[in-house]
């Protein structure tokens, strides 16, 4: 995709395609609103009297009762299901092109939520209303309250609807929104008490641990953060996304691509062609494992085959945007570890 075409977009929608990284969606994405009904209770255990939270916006959303027609984008939703909580709807990534549940919905039934809209703004404003939504969750990449998904053009009427809350994962640490959305979770009534959510945070903590000791034995493993598209390979730096600024703070040794650099792509990532994806060397590669990006198996192109950490085997995933369970995200901490500890420098 020429710089040209690219500059057309919002960073929004840049961020939609490939989120702190890459455009390829824009390029390759495609999804239908398909539904069935939901489950006839959305939130399990729910709390009966009034119910308030205060999001990150600082808005106190009140209700009468906990929410049980609960509307959720994806990512929020695949949260609140490892809590027991269940949702309606569901708008945003959530099956792939051979119906198969998305990466980003987790555990959840899919069949069982109405799909509102799969790609980026597309959202049926109509299938909405006929769910009598309770209320909208959904998470938040800048800090002017915009929420996740939610189309631009149709907000308004989609705010007259239901009243939202909003979850922030912009320029602040993992460990921040997993709190919150646990908080969130036991205010609908989710069993965060239960052994399994516990046992889910203990081992989120140990992995943390982990990745510390892995970071301060290995100083000299330098991670690269990508993400591909047809055209342009992106190179993530740490600043706003929640996952890499917690493993930063660990001690995690990154590549960083030079502000100006990241300028275009408003500061989250550096575009490269791929002629010069050999740009930065790195021992580690974090690729994008969203179904907007283009995964390692697939690339074809033989500059990316020639670089010294792929031909060496230490090419690991990374979610983007984490689902915000502590059941969801030890893995993302374990397998960094993981690949750090048994990393050979050959950047």
């Amino acid at each position: 995709m020429s710089n040209a075409r690219t500059a057309r977009f919002s960073r929004r929608g840049i961020l939609a395609a490939g989120g702190a990284l890459g455009l390829g969606a824009l390029v390759t994405a495609c999804g239908s609103g398909d539904s069935k009904n939901g489950d006839s209770d959305a939130a399990a255990g729910a709390k009966s009297g009034p119910w308030s939270f205060k999001d990150d916006r600082g808005k106190n959303v009140q209700l009468k009762k906990t929410p049980t027609n609960i509307v959720a984008f994806t990512g929020v939703a695949a949260a609140l299901h490892d809590y027991g909580v269940s949702v309606k709807g569901v708008f945003g990534p959530t099956k792939t092109q051979d119906g198969k549940p998305d990466v980003q919905a987790g555990d959840m039934d899919i069949s069982k939520v109405t799909i509102l809209g799969n790609t980026f703004d597309q959202f049926s404003v109509e299938k909405y209303a006929a769910l009598a939504p309770d209320v909208l969750i959904s998470t938040m990449f800048d800090d002017a309250g915009t929420l996740w998904y939610v189309p631009e053009a149709s907000k308004d009427k989609i705010a007259k609807l239901a009243p939202s809350v909003g979850i922030s994962v912009y320029d602040r640490q993992l460990t921040g929104p997993l709190q919150r959305m646990w908080e969130l979770a036991e205010s609908l009534g989710g069993d965060v008490k239960s052994a399994k959510a516990s046992d889910a945070k203990k081992r989120f903590e140990e992995a943390s641990e982990r990745l510390r000791k892995a970071a301060k034995a290995h100083p000299d493993i330098k991670v690269l953060v990508g993400s591909a598209s047809q055209e342009l390979f992106y190179v993530s730096g740490t600043n706003l996304s929640v996952d890499l600024e917690y493993f930063k703070s660990l001690g995690v040794n990154f590549v960083e691509p030079p502000e100006k650099a990241k300028a275009q792509g408003g500061g989250w990532f550096e575009s490269l062609s791929w002629e010069n994806v050999d740009k930065y060397a790195a021992d580690v590669i974090m690729m994008d494992d969203r179904s907007s990006a283009i995964q390692p198996a697939d690339i074809s192109e033989a500059t990316w085959k020639k670089l010294p950490a792929v031909k060496a085997g230490q090419v690991i995933s990374r979610s983007a945007e984490p689902i915000l369970s502590y059941d969801k995200c030890v893995p993302l901490v374990e397998n960094l570890a993981k690949a750090i500890e048994n990393a050979k420098k050959v950047g």
